[in-house]
């Protein structure tokens, strides 16, 4: 049975009473009317005619649809669930950074510039982290130098997400994880090709104290590692390669 505080425990039984409803049914319907963020419920109880819906201040269906009686008592009881949601603590806190809770990420991730959910994934962004949770399960990534500007759930299959940034449309299975099991392995996204899983990185080579690039400033070093990662995100298709050559062009005209 669901846990209820003290409070969520007096209101079911008094329902229950009122309405001659099972408690079980009550707290069928606190769930639903919970679960729609009080203003909306979809519940399947027998004691009230199976399967059915209702929206705050407008339609209530029931299984027996021209049962009005039934229909009046399912749109007063949901309102009257809704608006004890609204004033009392019925369910117990769920401590952030728990399951279940709607501060599920990790703690020490602060709080998120944007989150939202789609089908059974929900997700916060953070500087420089991206958190998925996917069945109580959660995974948090490394954003690298991506600027996210929104997260997308492709059609077809429920680990296909993608985010946007500077440099395009891009696979989250393509980032590094910091914690968590991920969410499956790469999938076609909307790329102009299909996404390859990420080749191990491998470091560039020493340079001697003769090399001329070695010799020079450490700034040398940096734009050869940014074009490396360029050529990484080219080799996942997150950019093309004419992206990609005109950025070297550039980068290799400051040497």
């Amino acid at each position: 049975m669901q846990n209820l505080t003290p409070a969520g425990q007096n209101l079911v039984a008094n329902v229950a009473q009122r309405y001659n409803l099972s408690q079980d049914a009550v707290i069928h319907m606190l769930i639903a009317v919970n679960n729609g963020n009080g203003t909306m419920a979809q519940f399947n109880c027998p004691e009230l005619g199976g399967s059915g819906q209702w929206m705050r201040g407008g339609m209530t269906m029931v299984g027996d649809m021209f049962n009005y009686g039934l229909k009046a008592t399912v749109d007063n009881l949901c309102n009257e669930l809704a608006s004890a949601l609204a004033s009392i603590q019925i369910f117990p806190i769920i401590p952030a950074g728990t399951p279940g809770s709607s501060q599920w990420w990790p703690g020490n991730l602060g709080s998120p510039f944007s989150s939202g959910s789609q089908n059974n994934i929900r997700y916060a962004i953070f500087p420089h982290r991206l958190a998925v949770e996917r069945f109580g399960q959660v995974t948090v990534y490394d954003t690298l130098d991506h600027r996210i500007g929104g997260i997308s759930q492709q059609q077809g299959g429920d680990t296909s997400l993608t985010f946007s940034s500077q440099y395009g449309t891009v696979s989250v299975n393509s980032l590094p994880i910091i914690s968590g099991s991920g969410l499956g392995q790469p999938v076609v996204t909307n790329f102009a090709a299909p996404a390859r899983s990420p080749e191990p990185y491998t470091p560039p080579p020493q340079m001697s104290g003769n090399n001329p690039v070695d010799s020079g400033s450490g700034q040398n070093h940096d734009i050869l590692g940014l074009i490396e990662k360029l050529a990484h995100l080219r080799d996942l298709g997150a950019i093309s390669e004419d992206e990609f050559n005109s950025k070297k062009v550039d980068l290799l005209s400051r040497l």
